[in-house]
């Protein structure tokens, strides 16, 4: 998230400036847009916080150059000359990508973070710790941000939100409650579980369905190019001499003229049904299609359907305080499950239900049709007997070591499929081959 600063007039000509965060410059100038309309103001700028480098001499001693983030360059040179600094040069700083911070870049830094704050040492502290050890730049400077932030007296949620394309939206939510809350410790500790979970998750799913899909396009190729190049200059050769081919041999033989005369059709088409789905399924419209019925397919279904109700309990647990229905809650567990589908059913569904009708929680989450008969009876379970931020837990752990054989299950399935798809591939190359290498010549008399 990047920070903007609205410029504009009254009507009587008094400015009028307003700070906030947008993901980009397209969203940023419509909700600069609806603010001139609500309030009934003249647009007259807009301007990005970014990064400024500058030079400037103080108390006539030698250079000093540094970085600081400012809205314009004016502003940075009135806070330079503020703090007694002349000669100023200011530049802006040119980047021309953000480098990508890992994961496990971000897990180290939360995950020492809880251990730090269980040895009583001060935040702040910690902060210049991290920055001194951390290696990655991007992260180096997140963290000089942090502090200068929470140093200037913002708050934790605003803090960490402007750094959700690092943290993620969960992670960098629940490092801003845990700044203004009591148990800032447990927090980032549940955080740091929570996305060593979710990255292994996603790195055993990368295992199991990488190398198949590089073997089954290996194999694609392999036999197109038999079937393409190679068997054609063999058939041809029994043509010539006018011998009759096995039905096997010539089906294959018209396949081959066949994708010689249509490759460029239907390269042409698969590329752009390829492509459209991509696009299709990246949309926000097409996200919610995919997570819809991803839980409901073969072999897969389940395995992401867990797991994301793992998520949402897990969450559920962390940040459940007791008391009342606690809506937030919910949500935010609903957008952290990693499936859209079951974030749209929840709060369209069961958190409606549960503001509007009064429902309960597991009458509500029952209504929303995303959750499986075992969730619901721990929810319902722990309602009934007053521990329902215990069975949640409990919920997590099930689901986490049910996915876990899954997923080890899952990866045999793929692998006999694909030991499958390649046996039947190869026993097809040899038919094929040896019906033409048993094909006998005319015999004339």
């Amino acid at each position: 998230m990047s920070q903007f600063r609205y410029i504009g007039t009254t009507l009587n000509g008094r400015q009028v400036l307003a700070e906030f965060e947008a993901s980009g410059v397209k969203e940023a100038k419509a909700k600069a847009d609806k603010f001139s309309r609500a309030r009934a103001l003249e647009f007259k700028a807009l301007e990005e916080k970014v990064v400024w480098q500058y030079k400037a001499r103080k108390n006539g001693s030698g250079w000093v150059e540094g970085e600081q983030e400012a809205f314009s360059h004016a502003d940075l040179e009135k806070a330079l000359n503020k703090h007694g600094f002349s000669d100023i040069k200011i530049n802006r700083k040119r980047v021309l990508w953000k480098a990508r911070v890992p994961m496990a870049e971000v897990v180290n830094f939360i995950r020492l973070s809880a251990d730090l704050l269980r040895q009583k040492l001060p935040y702040d502290e910690i902060l210049t710790l991290l920055l001194e050890d951390t290696t990655n730049n991007r992260m180096r400077e997140i963290i000089k941000q942090i502090q200068k932030d929470l140093r200037d007296g913002k708050e934790g949620r605003e803090v960490y939100s402007k750094h959700k394309d690092v943290f993620g939206e969960f992670a960098a939510y629940m490092l801003g409650v845990a700044t203004t809350s009591g148990n800032i410790a447990e927090i980032f500790e549940s955080t740091a579980a929570f996305l060593e979970r979710d990255a292994a998750f996603k790195k055993n799913l990368r295992r199991s369905l990488m190398m198949p899909t590089i073997t089954i396009i290996a194999i694609i190729g392999v036999v197109l190019f038999y079937v393409g190049y190679i068997f054609p200059a063999t058939a041809e050769m029994f043509l010539r001499f006018d011998i009759d081919l096995p039905p096997m041999t010539a089906a294959t033989l018209e396949m081959s003229y066949w994708l010689a005369d249509w490759w460029l059709v239907i390269t042409s088409i698969s590329v752009a049904v390829i492509g459209g789905a991509v696009i299709y399924l990246n949309s926000k419209q097409g996200k919610l299609m995919f997570d819809r019925y991803i839980i409901k397919a073969p072999l897969i279904g389940d395995l992401f359907h867990k797991s994301s109700i793992e998520i949402f309990a897990r969450v559920f647990y962390t940040l459940y305080s007791g008391s009342g229905q606690n809506i937030e809650v919910i949500r935010i567990a609903s957008e952290a499950c990693r499936n859209t589908w079951m974030e749209k059913q929840i709060k369209e569904v069961a958190i409606r239900m549960m503001l509007e009708d009064g429902k309960g929680l597991v009458e509500s989450l029952e209504a929303s049709e995303v959750f499986t008969h075992t969730a619901l009876s721990r929810f319902k379970l722990g309602a009934e007997s007053g521990s329902l931020k215990g069975n949640a837990l409990q919920l997590a752990q099930y689901y986490e070591t049910q996915t876990k054989y899954k997923m080890e299950s899952l990866i045999d399935s793929i692998n006999l499929a694909i030991n499958m798809f390649i046996m039947v591939a190869l026993i097809a190359i040899t038919i094929v081959s040896s019906e033409a290498a048993i094909i006998k010549p005319k015999t004339t008399f």
